[in-house]
């Protein structure tokens, strides 16, 4: 953690914590919120409705989490590496924990679940604050960023970073899925994540060390393994051992006596 690292995670904390504070107080923040509510973008720019729906995809964790985990397994086998996939499980840990919690904790309703025109709707049971969407396509892309192996590399990618998880915010709030609030909470969450990886980054060099370690492990037992199955030897030039009874030549079978009767002896007749 440099200390321009540090300073932006401290920022960001207090950035975080004032968002969640307005919020609680019902400050201009809840006002502003409701005015985009009840302006309904979506109704005010219907057209954009159909590419929108598809775009806001680039936040849900499942889709974005197998794009991006196909690429950085690309990227453990050609580095021989585990780093890349155990950083993108860590920031998803990290950004799971950290955010189900403050949702559950706080339980805001939804825009299109409030019921008082106004109000916050914290504590009603919702699961709506912070944005998981915007905070997940923070931390999705933002990992590509955070791995990135040159200067140059980390400078476009975080810029494309940025711009998706931007979009994808903006589109929450266009579909009335999320306030405003919501969504800035979001980014802040995210954020935060990205920032909080290189704390995780001994435990991830020390996991990497034992499944590595595991692996070789089972390695050598498979060898072993193989070491041990028996091996006939075969004469040169010779038939090769066979583990069942062959049929004689001419494919004819083999002679079976009756079961239970004594040779020499013709059974006896019925009366």
């Amino acid at each position: 953690m440099t200390r321009t690292r540090l300073a932006l995670f401290g920022g960001a904390s207090a950035f975080y914590l004032a968002i969640v504070v307005a919020v609680l107080l019902s400050t201009w923040l809840v006002t502003l919120d409701w005015k985009i509510m009840l302006f309904r973008p979506y109704q005010q720019w219907p057209e954009l409705h159909a590419f929108l729906d598809y775009y806001v995809v680039l936040g849900q964790r499942g889709p974005t989490a197998v794009m991006v985990a196909a690429w950085l397994g690309w990227r453990s086998w050609r580095q021989h590496t585990l780093r890349p996939l155990l950083c993108l499980g860590a920031a998803l840990l990290l950004l799971n924990v950290s955010v189900g919690a403050v949702k559950l904790g706080l339980g805001r309703l939804g825009p299109h679940y409030a019921t008082q025109v106004g109000s916050a709707e914290l504590f009603a049971g919702g699961d709506i604050f912070p944005s998981g969407h915007t905070a997940n396509a923070v931390v999705t892309w933002g990992i590509l960023a955070y791995l990135a192996t040159t200067p140059r590399a980390r400078r476009y990618l975080s810029a494309l970073s940025a711009v998706v998880a931007l979009g994808v915010g903006l589109t929450t709030v266009y579909l009335g899925t999320h306030w405003l609030s919501d969504v800035v909470l979001g980014w802040a969450a995210g954020l935060l994540v990205l920032l909080a990886l290189p704390w995780c980054e001994p435990l991830l060099a020390v996991a990497e060390s034992w499944i590595l370690a595991m692996r070789d492990r089972l390695r050598e037992r498979l060898r072993d393994r193989r070491r041990l199955v028996p091996s006939l030897p075969v004469a040169s030039g010779g038939p090769r051992p066979a583990f069942f009874p062959q049929r004689p030549a001419g494919g004819e079978e083999p002679v079976r006596e009756t079961v239970g009767v004594a040779r020499g002896r013709t059974p006896a007749t019925r009366g």
